[in-house]
């Protein structure tokens, strides 16, 4: 009986040390599987930030300045880069250059570019975009999610008051694309060339008119997260004023420039209970760039911030937070980014307080001015809007 025992002891231990191994190997390849996934995202990013850096390279040759898109300018360039415009959503204008060795070529070239320029949609503009293009070709990892950019306008319901023809686009390019009109200087880059240059004003009512072409979504996913339409609306004139082709350095991408990494995974999964790293051809898709902005936002108000009793109190609070993170709004306020140590003191302020405490003491200029900006844009689109 005892040896019985003692073999039954025995197999035991050794079945409870198997198990313990088991385990183990079990989480070490969990940790390995895990460790594949961030390899594979890491190195997809690195491959997209060397096309960029790359093309912005080739770009050099050709300017002194290698301008490339932002929040609120959308650059585009001629296939041999010797003709670009520079549509700035901010300043209303479009900026037309060309890099040409006689006038006639000159004027030939900005022609085209300016006729490309009020044209283009949403999805031509992805195609034709030279960084998209290569980042296409890099092996994407299954944790990248990617979409087709939707065909929308851009310009063109800006620029003209009916769908435009050949005729009506050789007007326009005609009337702007004059000898007047054009400011020559000599080229620093290309030998015996010169830079053409034409500088146009959008028509009035231009950034109303981009607004009202995403009144439908932005309505619609506002209200599915319970998220006021005005903020949406003063979001996204503050982050892109309504560029549908915005790029920042960080980077983010689209109307309510969405940084992939951060806000993109975070949304992401809370309305699909997925991790997914973000494509900038998902987040340059409207209705995808919308979804995830208005996700984000109600994950701020609702979620991360949700401590803060005070509505108006938690709204100047979410606004920062769009712009410069959840953890420095708490830093504001208790030189900690825990807002559950923050969220106390924010509930003994009144809302005026708690904004005249976020621009004293948020620690970048940026969200000052952004949570200036987006509160008083708010009242705008409330006219425009709602009321």
């Amino acid at each position: 009986m005892k040896i019985f025992l003692l073999i039954l002891l025995s197999t035991l231990s050794l079945f409870s040390q198997t198990k313990e191994e088991f385990i183990q190997a079990q989480k070490a390849a969990f940790e390995a599987y895990k460790q594949k996934e961030f390899d594979a995202l890491a190195l997809y990013q690195k491959q997209q930030e060397k096309a960029y850096e790359a093309y912005k390279k080739s770009v050099a040759k050709v300017w002194e300045t290698p301008k490339l898109s932002t929040k609120k300018e959308w650059l585009l360039y001629s296939e041999d880069k010797k003709a670009r415009s520079d549509v700035n959503f901010a300043d209303e204008t479009i900026t037309v250059e060309a890099v040409a060795k006689t006038p006639k070529e000159a004027k030939q070239k900005l022609q085209v570019a300016l006729a490309k320029a009020v044209t283009l949609n949403t999805r031509q503009a992805q195609e034709s975009d030279p960084i998209e293009k290569i980042t296409k070709k890099i092996k994407t990892p299954k944790q990248i999610k990617r979409a087709q950019v939707k065909a929308e306008p851009i310009l063109s319901t800006i620029i003209f008051t009916k769908k435009p023809s050949k005729k009506s686009v050789a007007h326009y390019v005609n009337k702007h694309i004059t000898k007047q009109n054009i400011k020559v200087l000599p080229s620093k880059k290309i030998k015996d060339a010169f830079v053409y240059k034409v500088k146009i004003k959008m028509p009035k009512g231009a950034l109303y008119k981009r607004s009202h072409l995403y009144y439908a979504q932005i309505k619609k996913e506002s209200n599915k997260q319970a998220i006021p339409l005005e903020l949406t609306f003063a979001i996204m004139h503050t982050e892109s004023y309504f560029n549908p082709r915005a790029r920042s350095h960080i980077p983010a991408f689209g109307l309510m420039q969405i940084v992939p990494k951060s806000a993109g995974i975070d949304a992401y999964f809370y309305l699909y209970k997925q991790k997914k790293l973000l494509s900038s051809s998902y987040l340059y898709n409207s209705d995808n760039n919308i979804k995830i902005g208005t996700a984000y936002l109600h994950l701020l108000y609702y979620r991360y911030l949700r401590k803060i009793k005070n509505p108006q109190s938690r709204l100047y609070c979410t606004i920062a937070a769009y712009n410069t993170g959840a953890g420095n709004i708490a830093y504001a306020f208790t030189k900690h980014y825990s807002m559950t140590k923050a969220a106390p003191r924010i509930n003994k302020l009144t809302p005026d307080e708690v904004y005249a405490k976020l621009q004293k003491d948020l620690r970048f200029d940026e969200p000052k001015i952004y949570l200036k900006n987006v509160t008083k844009r708010m009242q705008l689109y409330h006219r425009l809007y709602t009321s």
